[in-house]
């Protein structure tokens, strides 16, 4: 196709054990704004169709984003995402939040047992100041448990909030929603949300080669 694949995964409950998928082939830039666009229209017409009702609060889990691109989804997706919003319907300005995922950092953290020994920190240790980046509003989870070696922490950089979430909320709510992938009976590295586009980018990038029938995308099918 010459074209990479992106994938955008929407909840449509209350509980998050609903889901909407759509798929976003992008050459250009352009491309994939306003292929996110249509995502976010086309998820917020779910929501209204299962809900009868609009979210209120929006939270963006945004993968596969470098330290180096961080500026090209704060100057141009976000506010491409925000000036969907009255399009669905006039006046309608969610309290949004939007937050980078970086599975590939370098960071490695240790607890402390006894005196001397050091072991692995436990699932949903939260680490948010002295090593974490002074100028942005990020934090380090640990969601996992590793059997071997060390356990690599998951780096969430919250780049816009409007949604009046403290942050503890925010940690908590990005924690649980590692337990809600249903592949798996654990926790994940990544809110579920995250993986199941990235299955599904990678069923549609390598197998499918084209868009999947419209009327699976309230369905899980590509687990």
């Amino acid at each position: 196709l010459g074209a990479s694949v992106g994938a955008f995964v929407a909840s449509t409950n209350v509980t998050c054990t609903r889901f909407y998928s759509r798929v976003i082939y992008n050459r250009t830039a352009q491309e994939l704004m306003d292929g996110l666009q249509q995502c976010m229209r086309d998820s917020l017409k779910e929501y209204h169709r299962v809900n009868n009702a609009l979210p209120e609060k929006i939270v963006l889990y945004r993968d596969g984003v470098s330290d180096g691109q961080l500026a090209i989804v704060a100057e141009h997706e976000l506010p491409q995402i925000i000036d969907t919003f009255p399009k669905i319907m006039p006046g309608y300005q969610p309290k949004l939040a939007v937050i980078i995922v970086k599975k590939k950092g370098n960071a490695r953290f240790f607890a402390k047992m006894g005196s001397t020994s050091m072991v692995n920190p436990p699932p949903g240790t939260i680490i948010d100041h002295t090593v974490t980046n002074a100028e942005w509003y990020d934090f380090y989870l640990i969601s996992q448990c590793a059997r071997q070696g060390t356990v690599a922490p998951t780096h969430y950089n919250v780049i816009w909030d409007r949604t009046n979430f403290k942050v503890d909320h925010m940690q908590r709510l990005t924690f649980k929603l590692t337990h809600l992938y249903y592949n798996w009976p654990g926790t994940i590295r990544v809110p579920a949300v995250c993986q199941y586009a990235h299955k599904l980018a990678f069923l549609v990038g390598q197998s499918l080669h084209q868009d999947f029938n419209p009327e699976l995308a309230d369905r899980l099918f590509y687990l």
